[in-house]
């Protein structure tokens, strides 16, 4: 039985993924280092023409004829080399044969080091049979490539669109009336996109690459990833009269290779408001350096996605990215947890044991909610940023680390310096470079953009056709101020995209509680009630202000204080004009 737990954790991600690609009919399996099958889904099954209990432990070089397993994930010396994807025949139970491309990606455990390969199988025999028998004036078959799951579009000598079919409307989020007639440059990076040059190169009667990874944009400018096939289109005499494309949405890939690389960028965090790109100029600028930053913001909005996305960006990125959520863990563990301890430094303390600093060696140290660090760990904290070593517990030698520091926090580390609960110099250290992250209420111009982003992940992941909003499901969304910020905005959708059945989301399929919500204007900030609103409830409302207070306006410790629960509490707050 494998008992390293790195493994275990690497196993149990890949085996659920398998289980999402399943869910899609993609086929998927894994090798590890020594080239071993180590899983196989069953759409990739069904395609080989293969059986789990039979392959399963073999060299995988000895079990597949004619597609490689290792050639794009290729191991030298602990180090993944990986080139292109690859387009394939292969032959099913039925002896039928289907073109399939193959993808390969490196596999990481939690240490950051490669631990196998992911190799993902697509079949697209069927759409290539169907373009393959399209004729330019063919109105038929244009219906059923209207009625297909991959986005396709044509165009004419010049480049312009002249059909757009559904699943490309959805994919990126056109309406077909907005792009007939116009470049396709519109839905791409402008006239030099590698994608626009392609179509270029097929209505020249060129042949291109069959399946090419690029960038769609959607109406707002935020970049889709793509799987395209381009070839050129001709008319009865064999005269090319335009081109056609057809096109895959690669956001769940794309959302697996950030699984298993953890690797963001700066297109992971959407945002088009001035509040938004004011930070990411300032990411941009700091990303690249060994600066410690604080990041604050409220709950849910995405403090712990910017750490990702600024490690990733920086010179650290092939090191570790250590997380540890410091109100998470208990105060009489935090310790161990961060500094690891020695050998007999108490009861059950058999061997030495590393702690997160340690993990982050050479990398990237995250201490979310810092705000909440005990006050004796903090003198500890100080040292290491001062001195970049520390004590492990119980041990008379200190350690030396090489780690980069971010921290996060959803409360104002100033108010807490001024009330003794957090040391003033370490505030200081923490603080060189400060980002705040402004809550949704704050930026209200972003909803359309996150909203359509979220929907089509959530979909993507899930294997749901995505469905459009009604209007009055759309101006409900609009006019939320979304307490829980991205995080609840994000749930929201999920819960009406399960519920929903059909390809329009209406207000029954919004949450109950979201749903019965008054529905008013975004405000900013908190404000005097109006006269004459009191009606009788002044003390509860003083209660309410007063516990907010004590608490720093976090709603979650106000809740509990009040002993009710956080939606009450939201009720409560707008009712009583107190945000």
């Amino acid at each position: 039985m494998n008992t390293d737990p790195y493994k275990r954790f690497c196993s149990v991600l890949c085996d659920q993924w398998l289980e999402v690609l399943d869910e899609l009919n993609i086929g998927a399996f894994t090798v590890n280092l020594d080239r071993k099958l180590t899983a196989i889904n069953f759409s990739a099954q069904a395609l080989m023409a293969l059986r789990e209990k039979e392959v399963v432990g073999r060299d995988c070089r000895e079990i597949f004829t004619g597609v490689p397993c290792v050639a794009s994930c290729v191991i030298k010396n602990g180090e993944p080399s990986t080139s292109g994807d690859q387009d394939l025949e292969v032959r099913d139970e039925a002896d039928e044969i289907h073109l399939i491309t193959r993808f390969a990606t490196p596999i990481y455990d939690r240490r950051r080091e490669v631990s196998g390969c992911l190799t993902i199988l697509q079949d697209h025999s069927p759409i290539t049979d169907l373009i393959n028998r399209l004729k330019h004036e063919e109105q038929n078959l244009k219906n059923i490539l209207d009625s297909l799951d991959s986005g396709i579009f044509t165009v004419n000598r010049g480049g312009l669109f002249t059909f757009f079919n559904t699943a490309a409307e959805k994919i990126s989020g056109y309406d077909r009336s907005e792009v007939l007639g116009k470049s396709c440059a519109a839905v791409f990076e402008g006239e030099d996109a590698d994608d626009v040059c392609m179509i270029k190169e097929t209505i020249n009667g060129v042949k291109v690459g069959n399946r090419h990874r690029g960038n769609m944009r959607d109406r707002d400018g935020v970049p889709i990833p793509i799987m395209a096939s381009y070839q050129s289109l001709k008319n009865e005499k064999g005269n090319i009269v335009g081109g056609l494309a057809t096109f895959q949405d690669l956001t769940l890939v794309r959302q697996l290779e950030q699984a298993l690389r953890n690797q963001y960028t700066y297109h992971d965090m959407i945002g088009k408001s001035p509040a938004m790109q004011k930070i990411f100029d300032r990411v941009t600028v700091v990303a690249d350096t060994d600066t410690t930053i604080l990041i604050e913001g409220p709950t849910g909005t995405g403090k712990d996605l910017l750490a990702k996305v600024i490690h990733s960006a920086s010179s650290r990125a092939a090191q570790p990215l250590v997380k540890i959520n410091c109100a998470a863990i208990p105060e009489n563990l935090l310790e161990s947890e961060l500094f690891g301890y020695a050998k007999g430094a108490f009861t059950g303390a058999v061997r030495d044991k590393p702690g997160r600093f340690h993990e982050a060696d050479g990398g990237t140290i995250f201490l979310d909610e810092i705000g909440d660090m005990p006050l004796i760990l903090q003198a500890k904290l100080l040292r290491v940023i001062e001195d970049r070593e520390f004590y492990p517990l119980g041990s008379l030698k200190t350690r030396k680390v090489d780690v980069r520091i971010l921290s996060a926090t959803n409360r104002r580390l100033e108010s807490l310096v001024a009330d003794g609960a957090f040391r003033e110099d370490l505030f200081y250290r923490l603080n060189v470079f400060r980002i705040n992250l402004p809550s949704l209420a704050e930026r209200p111009s972003d909803l359309p953009l996150l909203i359509r982003h979220t929907l089509r992940r959530l979909c993507s992941a899930g294997g749901y056709p995505m469905p459009s909003l009604s209007q009055t499901a759309l101006k409900l969304l609009l006019n939320s101020n979304y307490p829980g910020n991205i995080r609840e905005l994000e749930n929201i959708l999920e819960h009406a995209v399960i519920v929903c059945r059909g390809e329009k989301i209406l207000p029954e399929h919004l949450p109950d509680y979201f749903r019965e919500t008054e529905v008013e204007p975004i405000r900013h900030g908190p404000r005097e009630p109006h006269r004459g609103e009191s009606d009788g409830h002044d003390g509860e409302r003083n209660r309410i202000a007063d516990q907010l207070e004590i608490h720093q306006w976090h709603r979650g410790k106000t809740a509990r204080a009040l002993g009710i629960d956080r939606t009450t509490l939201w009720r409560k707050m707008k009712r009583y004009h107190l945000i």
